[in-house]
């Protein structure tokens, strides 16, 4: 490129100068200094988020409907002392439903809890609706409060790995507050079974309770006259009349061993 005549160029590029060739003046010796640049403080590390539902650092896995139990090979016999099961005893007052449940929870080689409908249902201290003064809108809802409550639970040990027995009693000629509640509010894994034992039993067992827990004769008779309706359900029914609460929890094993290779329908 040529230039002009008469015009100047360009000085020629020197190291460590600025393409225009501009160098910054050097700063005086007794010059005050600027203040040092201050490094930015150390960051901690970011900290891990936790899942929604946790207690301290443990996850607890949410509590979802129960499926069926996984039938074993053919050749293979179920053994459900093994097995994370939810259970549901059905029978009336006196039938012994809470004792069994609390033995047979007690004698398992894997973790299992024992819920009971009626010890939810008397959460409720002022303001219970006792069934026995009769049953209304008040107590029946209460009930369907303790099932779900109940049922929410149960999701919840399940999910977790802890068995469940739940035991109430439910009424075969009451499907609005029966077995369908339970399914829904626990899941279609939940294995039924009924213990019936003679009504000579029951009003024995019903004169040894005490409290809001003891009915009258007339009541234990009618309660046990409607259970009657569970023969030919489909239901495995134990009569527990001539047995005691080990011997009641070994066949309650027996049956569910036989409910996991052929699940009721329900």
């Amino acid at each position: 490129m040529q230039h002009a005549v008469g015009s100047p160029l360009p000085p020629p590029h020197q190291p460590g100068q600025g393409p225009t060739g501009w160098q910054p003046a050097a700063q005086h010796p007794g010059a005050p200094q600027g203040p040092a640049p201050v490094p930015p403080p150390p960051t901690a590390p970011p900290q891990p988020l936790l899942p929604p539902d946790t207690t301290g650092h443990v996850p607890l896995p949410p509590g979802a409907p129960v499926g069926m139990p996984s039938a074993p090979p053919a050749a293979a016999v179920p053994d459900p002392t093994t097995t994370t099961l939810a259970v549901l005893l059905i029978g009336p007052a006196g039938a012994g439903k809470t004792s069994v449940a609390k033995y047979w929870a007690d004698h398992r080689r894997v973790p299992t809890a024992h819920i009971s409908l009626d010890d939810v249902r008397e959460w409720v201290r002022s303001g219970f609706a006792d069934p026995q003064s009769g049953w209304n809108e008040h107590s029946e809802a209460q009930y369907r409060l303790a099932r779900r409550t109940c049922g929410f639970a149960a999701r919840n040990f399940l999910a977790n790995g802890i068995s469940c027995i739940l035991d109430d009693a439910v009424f075969p000629d009451r499907p609005v507050v029966g077995l369908g509640g339970w399914k829904r509010h626990v899941g279609p894994g939940l294995l039924p079974v009924v213990l019936l034992p003679g009504l000579d039993i029951v009003l024995e067992r019903n004169a040894e309770r005490t409290g809001n827990r003891r009915l009258t004769d007339e009541e234990v008779a009618r309660i046990h006259g409607r259970m009657a309706g569970w023969y030919g359900s489909g239901l495995p029914i134990i009569d527990n009349s001539q047995l005691d609460v080990p011997t009641t929890a070994r066949l309650l094993d027996e049956v569910l061993s036989r409910a996991i290779a052929s699940p009721p329908t329900w």
